[in-house]
């Protein structure tokens, strides 16, 4: 299972670091075309592989007005032509079993949300697909228990596993990251990403919205990579304080390639060392 491909980027727990990202939700057609363009241009010159993401619903909002995206129908259109447009792999999450098969015929690996990554209909679904999975663990479990996560995808006959690691929380609206999960998720044999931007989620902390204190994501991408993550999942955006969703972790685009340059350099002085 530690060595697949999604679209043309390699996956493997000894390969090259790569990059998911795009806009939290999707806002637009336009709107995705723009970003991943712009992460298309930046990593081709650092020669670092690209899968863009993107939710086509956000079904865990804070608040019941909070926008939530375009829907599956119309949000899978549009991710279709955002990869028939640019060549990209696509991804993106799921939150119902009846989601899995529809999601999976468009796009080329599936996200399981980290607050139902225990939800065993919906990681059978998924496997079901025959896409990689990239699952989240949940801010409620500890890095052992997500073995229990990969026992039934590989009952399932899923062998293109991802773990990731999103932070733990820690008090009231406050996460905190444990860097030996991504160890502990190597040593299940799973590739390990690690979540950036939700990282740095104060969740519930502005009443109706999450909040969060996006100037520490370089730092937590540089830490990551050192500890062995594999890829880095890094939510986008052109214009971070009007984005329609976690408008407090997004990355702006415009620190992307230098976050992104330093994390390939560790990358380079570490691969070796993994285990």
């Amino acid at each position: 299972m530690s060595n697949f491909n999604i679209g043309n980027v390699n996956v493997s727990l000894n390969g090259n670091l790569f990059l998911m990202s795009g806009p939290c939700v999707i806002e637009s057609l336009d709107h995705c075309l723009l970003i991943a363009d712009k992460l298309q241009k930046i990593c081709e010159k650092l020669d670092v592989g690209l899968i863009f993401k993107a939710s086509f619903d956000k079904a865990n909002r804070s608040s019941i007005s909070s926008y939530r995206g375009p829907g599956l129908n119309a949000g899978l259109e549009i991710l279709s032509a955002v990869r028939q447009k640019t060549g990209l792999a696509i991804m993106t999450d799921i939150h119902e079993p009846n989601q899995a098969m529809q999601t999976g015929y468009t796009v080329d690996c599936i996200q399981i949300p980290a607050f139902l990554c225990r939800q065993t209909d919906l990681l059978v679904a998924a496997a079901k697909t025959g896409k990689p999975i990239s699952i989240k663990k949940g801010q409620f479990m500890s890095p052992a228990e997500m073995k229990n996560v990969v026992d039934k995808m590989e009952a399932s006959d899923c062998k293109k596993i991802m773990l990731t690691e999103r932070g733990t929380f820690f008090g009231y609206n406050r996460l905190v990251n444990d860097m030996s999960s991504l160890v502990q998720f190597r040593e299940l044999g799973c590739p390990a990403i690690f979540d950036v931007t939700h990282s740095t989620q104060m969740p519930g902390g502005l009443g109706t919205a999450s909040g969060g204190v996006r100037e520490m994501s370089p730092v937590l991408a540089k830490a990551a990579v050192a500890a062995g993550a594999n890829g880095l999942f890094i939510e986008s955006h052109n214009d971070p304080k009007n984005a329609k969703s976690d408008a407090g972790t997004v990355m702006p685009l415009d620190w992307i390639e230098d976050t992104l340059r330093v994390c390939k350099d560790i990358h380079s002085a570490v691969k070796d060392s993994y285990k």
